[in-house]
């Protein structure tokens, strides 16, 4: 179904929910649906992708304010200053306190910017993948055979990878495309389970450092993430199947070396 003439009002109800489907507070079932419909209306599809290169571009646009080495010089300056003082006894607590204030606060700040960076890359996945969902055309190279998929990015990615055997899992291969992130190129792959798609995005691993070591990865959305390092190389597989679906997809990936 497309929404035009008198059918776009029949659309309004779904286009009234993106905004909740994309920060994540639709129930599980509504946001099933809301794919559901993705899948087969161009119109709602195409403004799904609008609302999400939208958000991506007010994220970039909205990265905090970051101190810079001077910032940082004029601080220890300041501490070398104060220690050339006689201060007595008195004052040796304050300057303790002081100290270790400055400690914790350099630690927070660097935990916060390690969070900040995660989140960022974690929702340019998450994007990526649902603008493959709303996309007519989510693949470049269309097949299920692994022997036609991984040839073709030979030349279009600065590393090679192994697909796994398919013929006696759940898993079905749909093709896949160039994918690229911090200004680096990598791979998304397309793979379906029942009525699910699940993407594949291999880049990497030197270009994906904000993202601190762990294999499962908060949810977001209504989607589950899971991602692991082999080879030099960093996998996520990210989609709203069942968590013992990506868990297995994740375990043919890795046998598959």
């Amino acid at each position: 179904m497309d929404c035009e003439g008198n059918e776009a009002m029949a659309c309004e109800p779904w286009i009234a929910k993106l905004d909740t489907f994309l920060d994540g507070e639709l129930t599980a079932d509504e946001a099933r649906a809301l794919e559901e419909h993705l899948r087969v209306c161009a119109a709602c599809a195409a403004e799904s992708l609008r609302r999400v290169q939208l958000g991506r571009a007010v994220r970039a646009a909205g990265q905090q304010f970051r101190p810079d080495a001077a910032f940082r010089a004029r601080v220890q300056k300041n501490i070398t200053t104060r220690k050339t003082l006689s201060w007595g006894r008195l004052w040796l607590p304050v300057v303790a306190t002081t100290a270790a204030l400055l400690v914790a606060g350099a630690f927070l700040f660097t935990l916060n910017r390690e969070r900040a960076g995660q989140r960022q890359l974690i929702g340019e996945l998450v994007d990526f993948h649902v603008a493959t969902l709303a996309s007519a055309t989510p693949v470049d190279v269309v097949s299920s055979d692994r022997h036609t998929v991984k040839p073709w990015f030979e030349g279009r990615i600065p590393f090679t990878f192994n697909l796994p055997e398919l013929r006696d899992s759940p898993f079905a291969l749909i093709g896949g495309r160039v994918s690229y992130l911090n200004q680096s190129s990598g791979a998304q792959l397309i793979f379906r389970i029942r009525q699910h798609q699940i993407s594949v995005f291999i880049f990497p691993e030197k270009d994906v450092q904000a993202l601190r070591p762990t294999e499962v990865l908060p949810s977001v959305l209504s989607f589950e993430l899971r991602s692991w390092q082999h080879n030099g190389l960093r996998y996520f597989v990210i989609g709203d199947a069942a968590p013992q679906d990506l868990d297995k997809l994740a375990e043919l990936l890795k046998a598959a070396g």
